[in-house]
């Protein structure tokens, strides 16, 4: 007869339930799951661990790229544009190699757990050695990633990017090598050499337009399938120019634009691609904090939105790691370029950045504290500066917190940051970066 799981219990000062914000919430958490949700509990403090401040589910980060996060601080010190923006992006990644990679991505996840991040989207496409030959392993990088994350504590969905050009008709060069497998064929093939786990689910990518050429696209999975989509006006142009049609058009036409896609950007669309992307119900992955960084333009959220397609975010080049910011911009940029207020609201945003979140990502049973689901807990400290007298629910969370308010994150029951951790995480991030400029 086998013995009884271990159970843990934690009594949340206040939670962020499916139906609302409750008090003395009793939350029960078995094999990683949640088993029991108690409201009105604050007789049974004996029997469990009290979390005081605001907890809410965990949150999901759909679009990052690890090796970004050395480029913080960076690229502000001379004026320039994405493209010059990029070329700094390509010097860094011809420095890594798997221990390197690593370093900077174990720091890079611990960061983003203790900001309330508990599933990563990793968008992969630094593959090979710099001159473009294959490791021993051939998926030594990629597996560098999964090691962080699992080391770091947050579930990761490794989105494995098919990315052969340098452009439409254009052969890699320099590091872009790196990048490619030669054809969407040897790309599929390493990649059957991945395999989920507890923690790791393995999706697909194709880098965008610009990166595969539309002979080699192909839709034979229902594992997840994130692409970029119209970041810059500069790829409409070329696609229009090669193949007589929008990036969505020609994704769409391809079937690539379906339930388990995730289009990231998407902000130079036209009127018939947002009904396209609509008609699918597919995801849309907003990165506002990216997308101010490099002057991208602000996308047609909201419109999506209403036509059917479904929202998610991310931090993408790590500017900035604070979900609650991805939230809050989304919003804020649309009141600066409408001049009016109110498009999203608060419950929306925190939907996106959790459950809607975690679905893009392959994880249908997270994002909400609710039986059945998967035990993650983030909370935040009420009582910061930041969050005071803020309200204490939703609109705090959306309207309100940040990064530095978390206190407490737990991801499939098991504790993986605490506010004392940041002083550390300082450290390995300043290390792992140091590493890779000196």
């Amino acid at each position: 007869m086998s013995s009884p799981a271990h159970r843990t219990r934690y009594l949340l000062e206040r939670a962020l339930l499916p139906d609302g914000v409750a008090d003395d919430v009793l939350v029960t958490i078995a094999d990683g799951r949640i088993i029991g949700v108690d409201v009105r509990a604050g007789g049974q403090q004996a029997v469990a661990t009290r979390l005081p401040g605001l907890t809410i589910p965990g949150l999901a980060n759909c679009h990052s790229h690890a090796f970004h996060r050395a480029l913080r601080g960076r690229t502000q010190r001379e004026r320039g544009t994405f493209w010059t923006w990029r070329e700094q992006m390509y010097g860094l990644a011809g420095r890594l190699d798997p221990d390197s990679y690593y370093q900077l991505a174990f720091a890079t996840y611990r960061e983003m757990a203790a900001s309330g991040i508990t599933t990563v989207g990793e968008f992969h496409y630094l593959h090979h050695a710099p001159d473009g030959t294959p490791y021993a392993d051939p998926n030594a990088m990629g597996n560098a990633l999964i090691r962080a994350a699992q080391a770091a504590g947050v579930r990761i969905t490794l989105l494995d990017a098919c990315y052969l050009t340098a452009g439409i008709g254009r052969p890699p060069v320099g590091v872009q090598r790196r990048f490619s497998d030669g054809d969407a064929d040897a790309w599929g093939q390493r990649l059957s050499l991945l395999s989920d786990e507890t923690d790791v689910r393995i999706g697909r990518a194709f880098h965008s337009v610009r990166a595969v050429p539309r002979e080699q696209m192909y839709a034979d999975s229902d594992r997840p399938l994130h692409v970029h989509l119209s970041e810059q006006r500069a790829e409409n142009d070329e696609c229009l120019a090669a193949y007589g049609q929008t990036p969505t058009q020609l994704l769409t036409d391809a079937g690539l634009i379906g339930a388990h896609t995730t289009l990231v950007h998407a902000t130079h669309l036209s009127s018939d691609d947002i009904g396209l992307i609509a008609e699918q119900r597919a995801f849309v992955d907003f990165c506002p904090t990216t997308e101010r960084d490099l002057g991208d333009g602000i996308g047609p959220s909201r419109r999506l939105h209403e036509e059917g397609a479904r929202l998610t975010l991310g931090s993408d080049s790590h500017a900035v790691i604070d979900p609650f910011e991805e939230m809050r911009a989304l919003e804020m940029n649309h009141r600066l370029a409408t001049e009016q207020r109110g498009h999203w609201a608060a419950d929306e945003l925190l939907q996106a950045a959790s459950v809607t979140g975690h679905a893009s990502l392959g994880w249908s049973d997270a994002g909400l504290i609710a039986v059945g689901q998967r035990a993650d807990l983030v909370t935040l400290d009420t009582h910061s500066m930041r969050m005071a007298g803020a309200g204490d629910d939703v609109h705090a969370v959306a309207f309100a917190a940040g990064s530095e308010d978390v206190t407490h994150v737990v991801v499939d029951g098991r504790v993986v940051a605490r506010r004392e951790d940041r002083p550390e995480i300082g450290h390995q991030l300043r290390a792992a970066i140091s590493r890779l400029w000196s």
